[in-house]
């Protein structure tokens, strides 16, 4: 029989670069969770993502153990990853602060796939479009 759920948390958290400082151990710690255990897990689960910004829902069980899904990284992060940018515009229907190409919007449409809301690629990658946009971002191609 399955171990019931009390808890789902979800969280932000960098790549390999969990530790138990805020966000990740009051989250966690407020349910008993074992802190540590969850961050050397989540360490070991994201090396070679060092530096991305990753959701991670926390399924916390009656016996405080738990169980974690590690999602894609949002597609701002992609798009601005892709477009060398540090932030995204702060006017962005005026001022369009980057570029990226048609490539590189299917490249991050294929690694959003499975979390976005369609299976149709051309839908994925025009999701991908739209908020490149409203980041002020244009694509080229």
């Amino acid at each position: 029989m399955a171990k019931k759920v009390v808890a789902q948390i979800k969280l932000h958290v960098p790549g390999a670069q969990a530790n138990p400082a805020p966000p990740v151990g009051p989250a966690l710690g407020q349910h008993g969770v074992n802190i540590m255990q969850f961050c050397k897990q989540f360490n070991e689960q994201t090396k070679g993502k060092d530096g991305l910004i990753l959701p991670v829902v926390i399924s916390v069980h009656e016996d405080r153990s738990f169980s974690f899904i590690i999602k894609s990284p949002p597609s701002s992060v992609l798009i601005k990853r892709a477009a060398n940018l540090a932030k995204a515009s702060g006017t962005s229907g005026k001022e369009i602060i980057g570029k990226i190409t048609k490539k590189q919007v299917g490249e991050i449409a294929k690694l959003k796939a499975k979390d976005l809301n369609t299976t149709d690629m051309n839908q994925a990658i025009k999701i991908i479009e739209g908020t490149a946009r409203s980041m002020g971002i244009a694509i080229e191609g």
